[in-house]
């Protein structure tokens, strides 16, 4: 097997650069926490974006002929995280609604808040052994105001955008506004004109995006490529793109060199992330 490639900051030294931020509220600050998942901090504040902090996939899929070996190793385990305000999880595929993950998460923090598609209710809570009034369901351009963060459901499309019954989206982004600060993670997706039409009224500091890109032979739903997760950045107007969803499974990533790439010749901003790295945006974002 191969050397799993190392976070850039991870256990106590992730805990501590956490913690050191807590005091600068001049804008919000930001972690990659490996594939999807993103820590949010804003005055002292902590939001959790679609985590995945164990091997669950790994193991599930060993001795398959699908097998999800992992690339990085795990930030932190989730029990540690003992001071998240808020979890999202954007749809149900286990790298973004994980229950090895947000069970010991939500025991660690028993006041915690879960903001998650609204179709998605009776499955989420049946994963995570919730009775079905624990999240908070959004629709798109459905807004939601808790511990410091308004949160706004946005459309996605994995592989297509999909609608309960009810015509409530079972993939979906978030917009994410703190202050003077908006943010957008997309979630899993591909391009489709809802969602620049979703975002059209948000002046955009920060687009995450996937950039694994859609291989039918990988056999899986698939995302933006880097290409196109730039073009969907400049279509949105977002100062910057922070790409995603890659360096966690060798049979589904990209290479972010890719991304940089199409980034420069489009003249995007963008900023490329390790895991366990902090990001503060600034009002004159640059690379």
């Amino acid at each position: 097997m191969s050397k799993l490639k190392q976070p850039l900051l991870k256990d106590e030294a992730f805990l501590a650069d956490v913690k050191a931020r807590q005091a600068q509220h001049e804008s919000f600050h930001l972690w990659w926490m490996g594939q999807s998942g993103f820590l949010v901090q804003w005055k002292g504040r902590h939001l959790l974006i679609d985590p995945y902090l164990s091997d669950s996939l790994t193991r599930k899929y060993e001795h398959s002929d699908k097998p999800h070996v992992r690339m990085t190793e795990k930030v932190i385990d989730p029990e540690r995280l003992d001071f998240i305000d808020v979890v999202t999880s954007s749809h149900n595929h286990t790298d973004h609604l994980d229950s090895q993950t947000l069970i010991p998460l939500i025991d660690a923090n028993p006041g915690i808040r879960m903001i998650i598609p609204e179709a998605n209710r009776v499955f989420v809570c049946d994963r995570i052994s919730k009775p079905h009034d624990f999240p908070i369901g959004l629709n798109d351009g459905k807004t939601v105001e808790v511990a410091g963060f308004r949160i706004t459901g946005i459309p996605a499309a994995h592989n297509e955008l999909e609608r309960d019954q009810n015509g409530n989206c079972t993939f979906m982004g978030y917009v994410i506004q703190m202050g003077p600060w908006t943010l957008y993670h997309s979630g899993d997706t591909q391009w489709h004109q809802a969602i620049p039409d979703a975002l059209a009224p948000y002046k955009i500091d920060v687009a995450i995006l996937p950039i694994n890109g859609n291989k039918p032979q990988r056999r899986v739903p698939g995302n933006l490529n880097p290409a196109e997760a730039v073009s969907l950045g400049s279509e949105i107007g977002a100062r910057i793109v922070i790409p995603c969803h890659y360096d966690m499974f060798a049979f589904n990533t990209e290479d972010p060199n890719e991304f940089v790439k199409a980034a420069k010749k489009a003249n995007q901003g963008y900023k490329i992330l390790k895991n366990g790295e902090h990001f503060t945006p600034s009002l004159s974002i640059s690379e």
